[in-house]
């Protein structure tokens, strides 16, 4: 019988075999990480919350990339930005209250023995840790990065059931569906990062906007800071900073 590393996706190597670099076209192509988002989905979604499977992934993957390459990241780093919001949310499927943690264990398992970098594998690790815990302290602009991308995701397309009744009688449904555009944006000149939103107000108001998400925006203004820009909150073009 095949090991258990080699039967899950791992990639633990034998004696004079190559470590390989991690990227994030490695981890794309890895069956156990696609797995554990698929099951993450499927468990969020009988919960009845908001899309937190490939869409959600691949939307902060991209705009974490993005952002950390606006900023002038290293290209080593943008890569670890990117993977460490891929693999973010993972975990969700072993429950919500832990899943931070969750994430980045099964993340270590699946990597550490097989890739060249343990630093780098630290580095994603925190990452996915502090993207949902308040009371740890960003030591590295990949944390930061993935807080930015990660929180700023509120748009309607999260929304999965598209019940009118349900989106009427659930605020984070409300709120999600009421964002018809959605932008981060980065101006190195003024030194802001701002979240741009159009929001329907047939739909919501602002004010339960902030009711839900009062805390994702206190986050992103600590990881703005730890980058050393102000974060700024735009709605229907009222600045709000």
């Amino acid at each position: 019988m095949e090991p258990a590393y080699v039967r899950y996706g791992g990639l633990r190597r034998g004696k004079g075999d190559k470590f390989m670099k991690l990227t994030l076209d490695l981890v794309k192509k890895n069956s156990a990480i696609n797995v554990f988002i698929k099951q993450t989905e499927k468990y969020l979604d009988a919960l009845g919350y908001t899309d937190h499977g490939f869409r959600h992934v691949n939307i902060v993957s991209d705009r974490a990339r993005s952002l950390a390459k606006q900023i002038g990241l290293s290209a080593k780093e943008q890569e670890l930005a990117a993977i460490a919001a891929y693999c973010h949310d993972m975990g969700n499927f072993l429950g919500r209250s832990q899943h931070h943690y969750q994430g980045a264990v099964l993340f270590s398992q699946i990597f550490m023995d097989g890739c060249d970098s343990p630093e780098d594998i630290s580095v994603v690790m925190q990452a996915i840790v502090s993207h949902d815990k308040d009371e740890l302290k960003l030591v590295n602009k990949v944390s930061a990065i993935l807080i930015l991308a990660d929180k700023s995701d509120v748009h309607r397309t999260r929304v999965k059931n598209k019940s009118l009744d349900k989106i009427k009688n659930d605020i984070h449904d409300r709120v999600n569906y009421s964002v018809t555009q959605n932008d981060l944006e980065l101006n190195r000149a003024k030194k802001e990062i701002s979240l741009r939103l159009k929001i329907d107000t047939k739909i919501t108001n602002p004010v339960e906007y902030f009711e839900i998400f009062i805390g994702r925006m206190t986050f992103c203004r600590q990881a703005a800071q730890y980058l050393g820009y102000k974060f700024v909150l735009i709605i229907n073009n009222f600045k709000l900073s």
